[in-house]
């Protein structure tokens, strides 16, 4: 649990002070500095007002019409001037604060697709939630942050403007105001502090975890219904829930203390104020109107002096996120927990060839050996087909191979990534068109439709484009396709783009075997090389190597034409 130390201060430079420097930082900065404007101007209307305020009153009291009347236009006058610099304040924050967002949520993708961090992140059990972290938790820091750093500069301001306005009418209560805030900061911050930023920081983990459940569920409605499994789902989202709100209720517990002494602290300044210069007023040595002007004063310098107990429950929050963003940002750098560092790494390298020399692999969590001290060379045009019991690293081969996984040790040579292309059993399907279906993972390719037909054909889905209403009709394909459409069009992307290796994954386990045949046949006229994960004899033939995993670490290689599956 994060808590307000003296580091906060650096972890929230980290993630703020990147903008102010960017390509961006001259827009940034003009509009900070034409805000800071707009609250010199409101601190001078405020100033303005609380004089008139005290001069009409005092009149009241005299009856002296003319005076009031002098002091009611002069009120209408400012606030015609005052409205519109109130109104164009808010604007320019919101803005400001939607292009810091723009920026530092840009930054965050960037880092978040870099280097598969989006696929490396689903293992690592620090970090929680990263679509919350980038799509709520960077909207809260940007405007949180100008949020406070305003009301920060609009209280300096506030103090120089009303601090000479309450020395000239009264020095003691100049002298108790200095008292009664410092008492009220420290009383805030040490005995309240601590447990509000924990509790915080667990509500908005324990919030998306809610959330984060409820999507799991809709993405995978049709498995549940399939296994009715509904009652178990309820049973886990109304958990986290209840996590949630459990959670919430210490929070609101909590809050109440500090509500209480807030708003004690608060209301005493109505009272205060009066009782320390009642006397001056009474003996007639100050009007009346001094007297509201002498509490106007009062209560703006107090609340400039105590904006950490008024804003204190922001605050906390504004605290727990940027430890979260935090966090999030220090993974994405590379700063792994130290578990990670003290793992063995596979060195991956670029080269033409693929080749394997003395790979360990072992599991992230429990250092388990799936493959031990494995040496191979993949030739162009032999093929090799990987065997094996489930479990026993077949998958997790492939995705050392390519870099999703490298816990273990030893080298793996492979091509760039735009020589080599892997299809897993579950195809992935991007929300767009279909013809932005064939062309994943490429963004757009100079190819016309009718080759895009053709390419259908060849995988067995003739009719598809005319099904749907044609390759330019966006649809939900993880639910309009079976998987076994889906796995066809896998395909497809393979013999467009023309990859030097192929990485297969049990691609065809939803296909029949003449589809798969047909499939395999294809591949295997053009200049493709493929590296099969399969269980069927039927595409032994379209390999010149077999490897077969046992599972405990040990493997065995063999020629394709001699090897026999196990019955």
């Amino acid at each position: 649990m994060k808590t307000v130390d003296r580091h906060l201060w650096q972890r929230f430079t980290g993630i703020a002070a990147p903008y102010w420097r960017s390509e961006e930082k001259w827009k940034a900065w003009g509009l900070l500095v034409l805000l800071v404007v707009l609250l010199l101007g409101q601190t001078r209307f405020a100033v303005l007002f609380n004089e008139q305020t005290g001069e009409f009153t005092s009149a009241l009291a005299a009856r002296d019409e003319p005076r009031f009347w002098d002091a009611i236009q002069l009120c209408l006058v400012l606030l015609a001037v005052a409205v519109p610099i109130y109104g164009f304040y808010y604007y320019v924050r919101d803005k400001l604060g939607l292009h810091w967002r723009r920026w530092l949520t840009h930054r965050f993708l960037d880092n978040y697709f870099s280097h598969r961090h989006f696929y490396e992140l689903n293992a690592e059990t620090a970090i929680d939630n990263p679509d919350q972290r980038i799509a709520e938790d960077i909207n809260t820091f940007t405007q949180r942050s100008l949020f406070f750093l305003l009301i920060f500069i609009g209280a300096v301001l506030q103090l120089a403007a009303f601090s000479h306005v309450l020395w000239s009418i009264s020095r003691d209560l100049v002298y108790f105001l200095v008292v009664y805030a410092l008492a009220g900061t420290l009383i805030t911050i040490f005995v309240f502090g601590k447990p509000l930023i924990g509790l915080n920081f667990h509500q908005l983990r324990k919030e998306a975890d809610f959330r984060f459940s409820l999507v799991r569920v809709r993405e995978n409605a049709e498995s549940i219904a399939f296994y009715r499994g509904e009652a178990q789902e309820a049973h886990q989202v109304k958990q986290r829930f209840a996590k949630a709100f459990n959670n919430f209720n210490k929070l609101i517990r909590k809050q109440l203390s500090l509500n209480l002494f807030q708003y004690a602290y608060t209301l005493l300044t109505m009272v205060l104020p009066a009782a320390i210069i009642s006397s001056r007023v009474l003996s007639g040595e100050l009007e009346v109107g001094r007297a509201i002007q002498a509490a106007g004063a009062f209560a703006a310098v107090l609340g400039a002096i105590s904006v950490i107990v008024e804003n204190f429950e922001g605050l906390s929050r504004f605290a727990a996120g940027v430890d979260r963003l935090d966090a999030f940002a220090r993974i994405m750098s590379g700063q792994l927990p130290e578990q990670h560092r003290s793992a063995g790494h596979i060195e991956l390298l670029e080269e033409p060839r693929l080749s394997l020399e003395r790979v360990t692999l072992q599991t992230p969590d429990d250092g388990r050996v799936l493959v031990r001290d494995l040496s191979l060379q993949i030739t162009p045009g032999e093929g090799l087909l990987i065997v094996g019991e489930s479990g026993s690293g077949k998958s997790s081969l492939l995705r050392a191979i390519a870099g999703l996984w490298s816990v273990g040790s030893g080298s793996i040579t492979c091509p760039p990534s735009e020589d080599i292309l892997f299809l897993p059993q579950q195809p992935y399907m991007l929300l767009g068109t279909l013809r932005s279906q064939l062309l994943y993972p490429k963004r757009e390719q100079h190819i016309s439709d009718a080759e895009l037909l053709h390419l259908l054909e060849r995988v067995n889905l003739p009719d598809l484009a005319g099904r749907v209403g044609g390759l330019h009709v966006e649809r939900d394909w993880g639910k309009v396709l079976s998987v076994g459409e889906q796995q066809r069009l896998a395909f497809a992307r393979v013999l467009l783009s023309k990859p030097r290796y192929a990485m297969l994954d049990e691609a065809t386990s939803a296909l029949d075997i003449a589809n798969e045949e047909s499939l395999y046949r294809t591949l295997a006229t053009t200049d493709t090389t493929l590296i099969s994960v399969g269980h069927r004899t039927t595409i032994l033939k379209y390999h010149r190597q077999v490897l077969e995993l046992a599972g405990n670490g040990q493997w065995q290689r063999h020629r394709a034409e001699s090897y026999r599956f196990m019955q």
